[in-house]
Parts: structure tokens; C-alpha cells; sequence
């Protein structure tokens, strides 16, 4: 005599049934997703990559720059196809060995050789200082400070630990990033000279600063005597 199914066996027999069929959906699903991926992994572009490391305000030589090729999703947002594209341009940023060079990373082309180097919103700002020549060199953050004389005397602090941008010092040259953008006084014997006989050396230090820094020091240059504080190198600099 053949067994019946009681009620509840075949309760589970399609409860089963029906899971496994969703199941199956969901691996087919996976599958054919997978599948597509793949398929936009095929999908590649040549864009422009640093050949080696390159710091910032350098001007792209073809030998700085070489083509390489990687999955089209992967590509940044305003990548260069063509060497010629960034050959001659000024980097706004240090570059990595096989970093992606991308429009947003590079001057504007024509820029002049301060514009070159500064970032959109930021500007470069002048500062005096009796700092010796080579103290402060480019990529340092000072603190700018301030002594008014009128009325009540007192110091205060006009900006923190704003980046240098570059030096200038009478008759030792500029000192900046490599492949420095020429600014400043021809390097000669003639500085070293002063130096040693204790002479004092103008030095001036051009800082990258905001708008509302740069109001800032603008009116504290006019009526105070500034002075600047070097920051600790691990110290985050802020241009905002």
C-alpha cells in the first residue's frame, strides 16, 4: 500500500521547491552581473602618467611623462591622453611614479612662473623678514605675527602655519621646489660674502595664503612690525 503524504510534508516539499527555484534566479543573476563587469573591465584607456617623481611648480618635460593603459572605469576624471597635452606645463602638486596626471594637477597654460604655482582660490603674499637666507626653505609653514605700536602695545597672530611658497634673498637666488620657476636674484659669491662678514641679508618670504589672510596681512604689514615663527614640520599647514 503506498504511504500518503500527511499535509505538512507537502507543506515543506513546495516551500523547498519554491527556494530552490530563488535561489537558482539569484546565481543566474550573479552570473550574468558578473559577466557584464567583465566585460566592462575589457573597456581600457591610454591616459598620461608621471615616469618618475616629480615636485611641485616643475614644468613637465616629455621625459618627466609616459602613457599607460588601465581600465577605462578607473581612469580619473580629467585624465590626459596625450603627452603633448602636459609636456610644458607647470604641476600645481607633487606627482608620484605612475600617478595619473590629470587638468585640476596643472597651471594654466601661459601662466606666469608665481601663477604657475598657485592653487585656484589661493594667492602668494610677500612677507619681509630678518630670517637668515636658508632657514626657511620652500614647503616649510610659518606663523606670521604682528606688533602694533599704536595706542596700547601687543602682538598677535596674523596667520598660522601658512605654507612657504618660495624664498627670495638678495644675491643667493631663489630657493624652491626643484625645477624652480627662476624667481629672484642671480646666485653669486656676493651673498655667501655678507654673510660671513655679518652683514644682514634681505630675505623675503612669499607665502601661499587665502583671500582673508591675505587682507589680514596687508593691514598688519602697514601698521605693524611683523616677525615670523617657524611651525614644526609635522605640523599640518592651513591655507584657509
Amino acid at each position: 500500500m503506498r504511504a500518503r503524504w500527511s499535509r505538512t510534508s507537502r507543506l515543506y516539499l513546495g516551500a523547498s521547491i519554491a527556494l530552490a527555484s530563488i535561489a537558482g534566479l539569484m546565481v543566474r543573476g550573479y552570473v550574468a552581473g558578473a559577466a557584464a563587469e567583465a566585460g566592462q573591465d575589457r573597456s581600457r584607456e591610454t591616459v598620461v602618467a608621471a615616469s618618475h617623481p616629480v615636485a611641485r611648480g616643475t614644468a613637465l618635460r616629455a621625459a618627466d611623462l609616459r602613457l599607460t593603459v588601465m581600465p577605462a572605469r578607473f581612469a580619473p576624471p580629467g585624465s590626459l591622453r596625450l603627452v603633448s597635452q602636459a609636456a610644458g606645463r607647470v604641476v600645481l602638486s607633487d606627482l608620484a611614479p605612475g600617478e595619473v596626471v590629470t587638468q585640476t594637477r596643472l597651471a594654466r597654460v601661459r601662466a606666469g612662473p608665481v601663477a604657475s604655482l598657485l592653487p585656484r582660490g589661493l594667492r602668494a603674499f610677500a612677507v619681509p623678514t630678518s630670517l637668515p637666507l636658508g632657514a626657511v626653505v620652500a614647503g616649510d609653514h610659518v606663523d606670521v605675527l604682528a606688533t602694533f605700536s599704536s595706542g596700547q602695545v601687543h602682538t598677535e597672530i596674523v596667520v598660522s602655519s601658512v605654507q612657504v611658497l618660495f624664498v627670495v634673498g638678495s644675491g643667493a637666488g631663489t630657493s624652491g621646489s626643484s625645477g624652480g620657476s627662476g624667481i629672484g636674484s642671480t646666485a653669486s659669491g656676493a651673498g655667501l660674502d655678507a654673510a660671513g662678514a655679518g652683514a644682514v641679508t634681505p630675505t623675503t618670504l612669499v607665502l601661499l595664503v587665502s583671500e582673508d589672510q591675505e587682507q589680514r596681512l596687508a593691514f598688519a604689514r602697514a601698521f605693524a612690525d611683523l616677525a615670523i615663527a617657524v611651525a614644526p614640520s609635522d605640523e599640518p599647514g592651513d591655507a584657509g
